[in-house]
């Protein structure tokens, strides 16, 4: 069952959540959002009873933070990207896109590499002598650890 906002003319936009509301709107649990309040992600406002109540605002803070934490941002980075008086939220973002693109890098050698053992014809990787020679560069220091696996030309096998 889908839970209705709760129609409250004194929060902005008029709709509210309560913190439950919202958390399962979410697929959330509730220590979630209040961890996020306690350190200062969130400042949901209280009802007369001392309930928080959250607005349309918050909820698209709370997806922001979901979409900044599945992209790999840790929660200081997240602040520092939401307080817009923040002069660090260029640094915070240029950083981690150097993050993303090591790892995008490090996705890369593993797909070439992956591709290489599919074309190859030994049964075993670490049998291939292409591979075992890029394994040995490593190990001397000759290679780079961004250099790209060799990939074999594709060999159709022979039948007996």
């Amino acid at each position: 069952m889908k839970a209705s906002p709760t129609s409250d003319t004194s929060a902005p936009g008029g709709a509210t959540w309560s913190i439950g509301e919202l958390a399962g709107r979410l697929g959330l649990a509730t220590h979630v959002l209040r961890h996020w309040e306690d350190v200062g992600l969130l400042s949901p406002r209280r009802d007369g009873s001392g309930y928080r109540r959250y607005s349309r605002e918050d909820l698209v803070r709370v997806l922001t933070i979901r979409s900044s934490q599945a992209a790999g941002m840790s929660l200081d980075q997240v602040r520092a990207l939401l307080d817009v008086d923040s002069a660090a939220r260029h640094e915070v973002l240029q950083a981690h896109l150097a993050t993303l693109e090591e790892q995008r890098r490090e996705l890369e050698r593993s797909r070439l590499m992956t591709e290489h053992a599919l074309r190859c014809q030994a049964h075993d990787i670490a049998q291939c002598p292409r591979f075992a020679s890029y394994v040995q560069d490593l190990v001397d220091g000759v290679v780079s650890p961004d250099a790209a696996v060799p990939v074999v030309p594709v060999v159709p096998p022979r039948r007996p």
